[in-house]
């Protein structure tokens, strides 16, 4: 039987603590110790968990998997886990109960699971935890800190949208550099005068990259069946404005990837666009900016660049 090649899949690697709420069960942890939390795992095994921050986003994200073939998804979710397999059990069987389709899970037994990013061909892991991302981020790979409460999914509709701030998500941080040590003027005139140049590519251009791949599948449906309605829908949601935006916009082409929706907001609080725009997942750079998103959309912190070296 070959190996099972992740090549050329969007795989997505996401801790428990993101896909469920976990808050229970860690207060356990926390207040009692790893023993004690060990044996309400084992007490709780068949309790299945509830939905968690991200958990709208994968469930959404793997329904895209029928845009391929039988047997060869599109889409991929790894669990990464700081548990050990026997408590990990209940994670795995509340992923059963909740019929998502995601069989390949790493237990590390409190270790950081991270490091196997790479190996997994992951352009994208989800946690709650802070210190996980962080390290993460530091070695230089994708990941993202859960941020609020679980989120109330509509099942019947059936979108995925996804919501992505530029500087320091998409794009590397040198532009915000620029803004925090120029100011705001200063950052204008960078831009306008580097319009033409794109940007280096941030921690999420490959995810993006992959989410791209899967919308051409949907074109694709749609030359053949012209009622196939599209259901991923990609925005930028940024504090630039004009006439910042052309260097945005030329970057994301040279990169060969593509958004549907531009919100170039010039400063104007992106917490009430989004519950408009109502995306199932929204990463950001700022955690100023994701204080507001986070009351009503499942948002990320990317703890990349200078800004969130302290």
């Amino acid at each position: 039987m070959p190996p099972y090649d992740l090549a050329n899949r969007l795989v997505v690697g996401v801790a428990s603590s993101a896909l469920f709420d976990l808050r229970e069960s860690d207060a356990v942890f926390r207040e009692q110790g790893e023993e004690a939390y060990r044996a309400y795992q084992e007490q709780h095994v068949d309790d299945t968990l509830r939905p968690g921050v991200a958990f709208a986003f994968i469930r959404r994200l793997l329904s895209l998997n029928d845009l391929g073939e039988p047997g060869d998804p599109l889409v991929e979710v790894i669990i990464l886990s700081r548990n050990d397999p026997d408590t990990g059990l209940r994670v795995m069987r509340s992923i059963e109960a909740h019929e998502l389709p995601v069989s390949r899970a790493v237990f590390m037994q409190g270790r950081a699971p991270y490091a196997f990013m790479t190996a997994l061909n992951m352009s994208l892991f989800l946690s709650a935890d802070g210190d996980d991302v962080r390290g993460a981020v530091a070695a230089g790979l994708p990941a993202g800190h859960v941020l609020g409460s679980s989120y109330a999914d509509d099942p019947d509709d059936r979108e995925l949208r996804i919501a992505f701030d530029f500087d320091g998500v998409l794009a590397s941080d040198a532009a915000e550099q620029v803004y925090q040590s120029g100011g705001l003027e200063e950052f204008r005139a960078h831009e306008t005068r580097n319009a033409a140049t794109p940007h280096d590519p941030g921690p999420l251009r490959d995810f993006l990259a992959g989410v791209n791949r899967i919308q051409r599948r949907e074109e694709a449906r749609r030359r053949t069946d012209p009622d196939y309605p599209s259901r991923v829908h990609v925005s930028i949601v940024t504090a630039r404005a004009a006439p910042a935006h052309e260097r945005a916009v030329r970057s994301l082409k040279q990169w060969g990837v593509t958004v549907n929706g531009a919100f170039f907001l010039g400063g104007i609080e992106k917490g009430a666009v989004m519950k408009v725009l109502r995306p199932h997942i929204f990463f950001d750079d700022q955690v100023t900016h994701l204080r507001s998103t986070s009351r009503t959309t499942p948002s990320v912190h990317i703890p990349f660049g200078k800004i969130n070296e302290s």
